[in-house]
């Protein structure tokens, strides 16, 4: 069944590795320091608990869970943190006449999406201007069907680079790869960038390295980077030498 108080996110960016979902836990304060991977969650609401997963995060202040019915729901991560103590229901049964809390705690979400923005002044008219020669629209590049299972691929090392974590004070290591494409099926890629992992600077990697390689790739842009692709667990990852 679908739940009709489900706040579903109008973009969000989803957890890709096991790994990067169990450090967001820590930092949000929902799994201990010395877990190693995330638990099962439960949602709380009118006496009703429904087991849920954390699959990604809007910004920094808001998680997003999928719910037993596979809808997506934003949730702020403290909330979700007291929906996990046993006496979360009866605590919050007398919050209010009807019982239902939760929707009082999660309307700011709603209210904040649907508030009315104030209407912008009125310009005052402008005195025609002369018209411009039409320049020929630039058409989109198609958008990439990714392969959903793992494949083999080729790259080659264009940089070494850092990108800022929004939930830590350290930044992150990437490595930003050009002339990137898949073996089989044939598949032009263009530019892509991973997580430069403990794993991969054993390799001692250096730019203008060509590599193969087998990996998921996704669609997942790198932050302040024109970069459109990322790569997920290279493994068996080889130097080409020609």
């Amino acid at each position: 069944m679908d739940y009709a108080f489900a706040i579903q996110p109008a973009s969000f960016t989803r957890f890709e590795e096991e790994a990067e979902l169990t450090q967001q836990c820590k930092v949000w304060g929902l799994i201990s320091e010395k877990a190693t991977k995330a638990k099962t969650f439960y949602y709380k609401r009118s006496n009703v608990s429904l087991t849920c997963s954390i699959v990604g995060y809007v910004d920094a202040m808001t998680a997003v869970i999928e719910l037993d019915s596979n809808q997506l729901h934003c949730i702020h991560p403290s909330y979700l943190k007291e929906m996990q103590a046993a006496s979360f229901g009866q605590r919050n049964a007398t919050a209010s006449e009807d019982g239902t809390a939760a929707e009082e705690a999660e309307q700011a979400l709603t209210d904040e999406a649907e508030a009315p923005k104030p209407a912008p002044e009125k310009e005052k008219p402008k005195k025609a201007a002369a018209p411009k020669e039409s320049k020929p629209k630039k058409e989109k590049a198609a958008k990439l069907q990714l392969p959903e299972e793992k494949v083999k691929m080729k790259a080659t090392i264009t940089e070494f680079a850092t990108v800022p974590n929004h939930f830590t004070e350290t930044d992150d290591e990437v490595i930003i790869y050009e002339a990137v494409s898949i073996l089989d099926p044939d598949m032009e890629i263009g530019t892509a960038w991973s997580s430069y992992s403990n794993t991969l600077k054993k390799l001692e990697l250096a730019v203008g390295d060509t590599l193969t390689f087998e990996c998921k790739i996704v669609a997942k842009k790198l932050a302040k980077h024109p970069v459109p692709y990322k790569i997920n667990n290279p493994a068996k990852m080889q130097k080409v030498t020609d």
